[in-house]
């Protein structure tokens, strides 16, 4: 999907996404203490917003303008201070960060691999690169996502474009889906790395 497909999807409902954060973004973060982050691909603005409210000094970027207007919308009825900006995660990732989101962000292997090399610069010493992701597992034993495999990548899948980072976790986890009163199980990759101090 290119910038103007996802304009039309982010302005055919009022939040594509929930309102609160991803539980993977709270329960990885939850105990870190607050310094500048980055929310790469960051949609309606759904971690940032809740970053912010945790005292992080929030960049949050999409290439979708109305993605990013919706999430400058948001912040102000909350108060939330955040530095909102229509980029492209592939080309345009500036800056220095304690953190850096890469949610739920598909791309062909090779604008995935050009992407996190420069998220991977702009972490500052000692900062945490979280990815979470749809489960290539996820087409077949999960449910919602991408049903494209190009797209889609397993925990082990990032190490090699993350050889210089620490990876402290790399896994495949769970998250329920509720759908038709039924809840269902999606799978997710979840990657926490680290850069050396």
């Amino acid at each position: 999907m290119n910038s103007d497909d996802w304009d039309k999807r982010y302005n055919e409902k009022e939040l594509v996404w929930s309102a609160g954060p991803n539980q993977f973004v709270v329960s990885e973060v939850a105990g870190m203490a607050p310094g500048r982050a980055l929310d790469v691909a960051c949609g309606e603005g759904r971690n940032a917003l809740w970053l912010a409210e945790q005292g992080w000094d929030v960049t949050a970027l999409d290439y979708s303008p109305v993605a990013i207007a919706k999430g400058e919308a948001r912040s102000r009825e909350v108060g939330a201070k955040i530095d909102w900006r229509v980029a492209d995660a592939t080309t345009d990732i500036e800056g220095t960060y304690d953190l850096i989101l890469y949610l739920y962000l598909h791309l062909p292997r090779e604008q995935t691999a050009a992407s996190l090399a420069l998220a991977k610069r702009a972490l500052a010493p000692g900062g945490t690169l979280l990815i979470v992701g749809h489960d290539i597992r996820n087409i077949e034993e999960g449910i919602g996502g991408p049903q494209d495999a190009s797209i889609l990548f397993g925990p082990h899948d990032f190490e090699a474009m993350l050889a210089d980072l620490q990876i402290e976790k790399a896994e495949t986890v769970t998250r329920d889906v509720a759908k038709d009163g039924t809840v269902h199980h999606a799978l997710d990759v979840l990657v926490r790395a680290k850069k050396s101090a």
